[in-house]
């Protein structure tokens, strides 16, 4: 069973808009990225108080589908959600869909939020590049979540962790996402880009 207000977790590069897409669209829920919420222009995080409220207010809807690790608004968005999906995939995974990620976004010049756009040298030279930071966050980021779900305050959760694509793949089919539903190249949704 899936619910009508779905948060989506992961390391960066995970896929956590990617599942996010088809799960709106199948169920008709809105699509609420934490990202969206938190990045100001020139890549300046909004400020915490800002952040949260923006979450608040979208949180407060009736349905939707949220994705995003952002620990600042988890009790905002936890307590309101009714299913919690978690892809706990290996670095190796994580990285590879981070590189064709970064490389379409580089080479199309897609402009992701309040007008930012990722750079070969912002994304391959910095030290604030999202490789470095999945490497540096991926196992603080997987340690946190049982213990955040054995908590009494999230007994209300469906949670559903999944430890590779295929088997989101399989989770999708069963709740009637068709196979390639999102990505006309071919390839499954978790593993396209």
């Amino acid at each position: 069973m899936i619910g009508d207000r779905i948060v989506i977790v992961g390391s960066t590069g995970s896929g956590k808009t990617t599942l996010a897409q088809p799960l709106s669209a199948l169920r008709g829920l809105p699509r609420i990225e934490l990202d969206a919420l938190h990045w100001g222009p020139n890549w300046t995080p909004v400020p915490r108080e800002e952040f949260r409220a923006r979450a608040a207010r979208t949180g407060a809807a009736e349905r939707w589908v949220v994705d995003g690790n952002y620990s600042q608004v988890r009790d905002i968005v936890w307590p309101r959600a009714n299913t919690l999906v978690c892809l706990d995939y290996h670095l190796p995974v994580i990285y590879w869909r981070l590189l064709r990620r970064t490389v379409t976004r580089v080479l199309a010049g897609a402009e992701l939020y309040a007008g930012n756009r990722e750079s070969f040298r912002n994304a391959f030279l910095s030290r604030d590049s999202l490789f470095v930071w999945a490497m540096q966050t991926h196992r603080r980021r997987r340690r946190p979540y049982p213990e955040e779900l054995a908590r009494p305050e999230n007994a209300h959760l469906d949670v559903h962790r999944f430890g590779s694509p295929n088997v989101t793949e399989r989770w999708l089919a069963e709740i009637g996402v068709p196979p390639n539903a999102d990505d006309a190249r071919g390839r499954g949704i978790m593993q396209g880009l």
